[in-house]
């Protein structure tokens, strides 16, 4: 069984997904978005979520470390 001891570390997972793992599926030009091809506001999406995704994983990493402090 795997057992994840920093859970919120998945966090960090979005980013990578976004753009590597959904680049496949997302490289097209077709359809437009707000005047853009989709590939584009695809990254421009997955950059701007990527420090939402860092903030997440510091705020619970930040968490379990004061938890682990009081035990």
């Amino acid at each position: 069984m795997l057992v994840i001891k920093r859970p919120q570390l998945l966090w960090l997972l979005v980013p990578f997904v976004l753009y590597i793992g959904a680049l496949p599926f997302a490289n097209r030009v077709e359809p437009v978005v707000f005047g853009l091809p989709f590939l584009f506001v695809w990254l421009l999406a997955a950059t701007l979520l990527t420090p939402a995704a860092v903030w997440l994983t510091w705020r619970g990493d930040r968490k379990a470390r004061e938890r682990q402090e009081r035990s």
